[in-house]
């Protein structure tokens, strides 16, 4: 399948919802998922809250493929709605595992958005199914939603307690937008911080959502991030109440937000995504300098890093590859030469800048090598002299528990080639990563701290404590990688 590379990784899910005192709001969360697409390609839905009953319109495909005109037009009017875009970590890619998901009990009914990882969701389902509860997806995410009408049922209809004794049983990594038939809009980030969740107002109401750029193009003025295990309700467009319903001891935003995942024009805890990107290529120039004549990033993951190098070296940046945005991600090549040629087809080289040239290249991440060897190769061919890679990222050599598809710890080229023998293999003339305190350095201004367990191996949660056999299967997801 042409776009879901085995050398990349690949992006969260995203989740946005909207209170508002006007009968517009699947219309704003339509507006939000088009901001937020870059997060999950897979599946897209809406639930919209309409006189006590939820409405869920969800399927697989890109946003504007899943609300076409008609579809968008018959939504029902609503001042509370929420919205999901889907990138499968676990559960396998069916139109059952895309959310949002719509959960009812005996005295109401719950929709549930959930970008993350629960490590614990296996120990929860078992437990569930043997009080007689019934599932369809295969995803954790469906049961963090049956989790929570569990616990509002356990606690007599009381929404707020049942959310709270339910999400403290979750461990791993969840940002969570709640929609109740009692019009309410909960917003929820785990006690980690691990995925980013924040508010927006104008005067027609409030909105959460994973990026900040959802509430720009939506226009609503950034208010603040949801802090690591708080709860915030939003009642007629205002906010009720906010607690931290979770302690834990520190914090750590999943720093591959800022080298890959998140839009350059969000702000993420303080940290601008562009600044963090732009500071990361500085970095690379200070740490690995060469002697070339211009700077390319690989797009779009490295065209900011490529600026922040071309300015600490002071080498001209110029584009090395045209790309073709008109190429569908699910387009699939019949035949071995067909796939092949899929990189020239999405990246072709631009020969006027890179011919008779030594280039810097710039790129987000290495996983197994083989995206970037034809990468290297397009450029060589198309008549650069040398290709010097650089990566905004150290090298992947632990795989992720929290929402991050990265492939098992025996398939990353780190693992099993050093970083001259990773050079070797791609065809670069040379080669060289980002230091972890480069990596941090760069995003300094975010207000959390970070996990970067894919670099590191030490985590924010004991994994030690769970299965790795069934953390790493995921449940039927399918283990590649970015974008």
């Amino acid at each position: 399948m042409f776009g879901r590379s085995e050398d990349k990784i690949h992006e969260e899910c995203a989740v946005a919802g909207v209170c508002i005192n006007a009968d517009e709001s699947a219309g704003i969360i339509y507006n939000a998922l088009l901001a937020l697409q870059h997060r999950g390609q897979e599946g897209a839905g809406i639930a919209v809250l309409r006189e006590s009953r939820i409405i869920n319109y969800k399927k697989r495909g890109l946003v504007s493929e899943v609300f076409d005109g008609e579809t968008l037009k018959n939504l029902p009017k609503g001042r509370i709605a929420i919205g999901h875009t889907r990138y499968s970590t676990t559960g396998s890619n069916t139109l059952d595992n895309v959310q949002p998901f719509v959960t009812e009990y005996l005295t109401g009914r719950i929709a549930t958005a959930h970008n993350g990882n629960i490590v614990n969701a296996k120990e929860i389902k078992e437990r569930l199914r043997s009080m007689g509860v019934d599932f369809v997806a295969t995803s954790d995410s469906e049961v963090v939603s049956a989790l929570i009408a569990y616990h509002v049922v356990k606690s007599k209809g009381d929404e707020l307690r049942g959310v709270k004794e339910a999400v403290r049983q979750l461990q791993g990594a969840f940002s969570l937008i709640i929609m109740t038939s009692k019009n309410r809009l909960i917003l929820i980030r785990d006690g980690y911080g691990f995925r980013p969740l924040c508010i927006g107002r104008n005067v027609y109401g409030m909105m959460g959502a994973s990026e900040s750029v959802a509430l720009d193009c939506c226009g609503f003025k950034f208010v603040r991030d949801v802090a690591p295990g708080e709860m915030v309700v939003i009642e007629n467009g205002e906010i009720a109440s906010t607690e931290k319903i979770i302690e834990k001891d520190k914090s750590g935003l999943c720093i591959f937000e800022y080298v890959y995942f998140a839009r350059p024009d969000s702000v993420i805890d303080g940290q601008s995504v562009y600044k963090a990107r732009f500071n990361m290529g500085v970095r690379l120039s200070e740490e690995f300098s060469v002697d070339a004549d211009c700077v390319a990033g690989v797009p779009d993951s490295g065209l900011d890093c490529a600026a922040g190098y071309a300015f600490g070296s002071g080498l001209p940046l110029v584009s090395a590859f045209v790309k073709n945005r008109y190429v569908g991600r699910s387009f699939i090549y019949p035949s071995q030469l067909e796939r092949e040629s899929a990189v020239r087809v999405k990246l072709n080289p631009l020969k006027f800048n890179i011919n008779n040239k030594k280039i810097v290249l710039i790129d987000d991440s290495i996983v197994r090598g083989t995206t970037t060897a034809k990468t290297v190769k397009a450029l060589k061919d198309a008549g650069a002299k040398e290709v010097h890679m650089r990566i905004s990222s150290p090298p992947f050599k632990h795989t992720c528990y929290f929402g991050t598809d990265i492939d098992k710890v025996e398939n990353l080229i780190a693992n099993k080639l050093g970083v001259d023998e990773i050079r070797k293999k791609i065809g670069a003339d040379s080669l060289a990563y980002i230091s972890v305190d480069g990596m941090r350095s760069a995003c300094s201004d975010c207000a959390l701290g970070f996990c970067a367990g894919c670099f590191s191996g030490k985590y924010n949660i004991d994994i030690n404590e769970y299965d790795k056999d069934i953390l790493e299967k995921k449940e039927g997801c399918i283990s590649v990688e970015k974008k």
